[in-house]
């Protein structure tokens, strides 16, 4: 259900790239939270919040340093969608002073875009990769994804996140 695909099996995690998590923790240093982690995760976070232990969006995100690989399509489970992910993204940065980064589809014409990225995020880079090929269960997919994809930067340190994402894609400051 996750990053727009349409299972075929109940659980699929598609995880991020290894190129985007060398380069989140070039920006972040530490990575002390991932609020959606699954048991195939290369990210390592300090602390992870796995479903169906722990809901990311009912636990605490007052942690420095965030990076989220939301679930791309609607939880009819949980009734959340990604804009639920990306509020807490934008509530992180401004209620706690978090640097939060974050892998999400290019949809600029979605209220989650207008209300929490649009003058609400410090920086986004577009990704050069046409069809940006997930991890599947851990492992590298031959699928690529559906939609073209960006890494959102809410936080401070601008210019190390311009240096840093500068080789995967044409980046703006907000």
């Amino acid at each position: 259900m996750t990053a727009g695909r349409n299972s075929v099996t109940n659980k699929k995690d598609w995880g991020t790239p290894r190129k985007y998590i060398d380069s989140v923790r070039e920006v972040l240093g530490e990575i002390h939270l991932d609020p959606c982690s699954n048991e195939h995760s290369i990210v390592n976070a300090m602390i992870e919040y796995r479903l169906p232990y722990k809901d990311g969006l009912k636990e605490p995100w007052d942690y420095p340093t965030i990076y989220v690989n939301p679930p791309y399509g609607r939880d009819k489970e949980r009734g959340t969608t990604i804009k639920d992910w990306i509020k807490r993204c934008y509530d992180s940065d401004r209620s706690f002073g978090s640097q939060v980064l974050a892998l999400i589809p290019v949809a600029t014409n979605t209220s989650h875009w207008k209300e929490y990225i649009w003058r609400k995020a410090t920086a986004i880079c577009f990704l050069y990769d046409i069809r940006l090929k997930f991890l599947e269960n851990g492992l590298p997919s031959k699928k690529g994804a559906p939609m073209s994809c960006c890494m959102v930067y809410w936080g401070w340190n601008i210019d190390k996140f311009k240096e840093e994402f500068d080789k995967h894609g044409a980046v703006i400051i907000v």
